[in-house]
C-alpha cells in the first residue's frame, strides 16, 4: 500500500504526456470515443514506466520500510537486519541481503514480463 501513490503519480505523469501527442488527436479526429481513444493507446504507451517500476516492489514488501519498522516497532526484516549489522552477525546480515537480492531479481524478471505482454514492441524486437 505504501508504493500505490508514488506507483499512482508515475501514471499520472506519463499518462498526461501522452495525451499532448499527436496520434492521440489524430485519434479524436477520426471520431473514436475519448474512453476508447484513451484505454487503447495512451494507457498503453504509459504503463511502461508503471510496470518498470513494478520490479522494487517485491524486495520492499519484504523489508519494509526500516525507519517506519523501527519507529512504530513492527516485527519486519528491516529492524532484524539493522540488529544483525549493529551486532556483527555476518550470516544473518547475509541472508536477509540476498533474500532481497533474490526478490528484485524476481521483480525485475516479473516487470519484464509484464513489458512484453504490454508493450508488442518489447515482444517483436528481437525478430527480424
Amino acid at each position: 500500500m505504501a508504493g500505490t501513490a508514488q506507483l499512482i503519480r508515475i501514471m499520472r505523469a506519463n499518462l498526461l504526456d501522452e495525451l499532448r501527442k499527436p496520434y492521440v488527436v489524430t485519434a479524436r479526429a477520426k471520431g473514436l470515443t475519448l474512453r476508447r481513444t484513451v484505454l487503447k493507446y495512451p494507457v498503453r504507451a504509459a504503463l511502461n514506466p508503471f510496470a518498470s517500476s513494478v520490479a522494487y516492489l517485491f524486495p520492499y514488501l519484504v523489508s519494509g520500510s526500516i525507519i517506519v519498522s523501527l519507529v512504530l516497532g513492527l516485527p519486519t526484516v528491516g529492524p532484524l537486519l539493522l540488529q544483525a549489522l549493529v551486532a556483527q552477525d555476518m550470516y544473518l546480515a547475509g541472508a536477509i541481503v540476498l533474500l532481497l537480492g533474490v526478490m528484485t531479481v524476481i521483480g525485475t524478471l516479473v516487470s519484464d514480463m509484464l513489458l512484453m505482454w504490454i508493450d508488442p514492441r518489447i515482444r517483436l524486437e528481437g525478430r527480424s
